[in-house]
């Protein structure tokens, strides 16, 4: 693997904490298997914005179409 700084002039200690982190996400990929996703937050769901309900048309429908419940 190459890196190589392109613009600036880090310190010792920031190339060092840079290098680091780079070391760390490419060992977690290592030993994440393919095709295998994290864990998914409950806020990105889909299904939480989404209900199983569709919203009956009328005056006030557009205030029901966001929040479920």
């Amino acid at each position: 693997m190459n890196i190589k700084v392109v613009r600036g002039n880090p310190t010792p200690e920031e190339l060092a904490a840079a290098l680091a982190v780079v070391r760390v996400r490419a060992a977690a990929a290592a030993a994440t298997p393919s095709g295998a996703e994290g864990p998914r937050d409950a806020w990105s769901d889909p299904n939480r914005i989404a209900s199983a309900r569709v919203p009956v048309p009328g005056p006030a429908s557009w205030t029901r179409t966001y929040w479920p419940g």
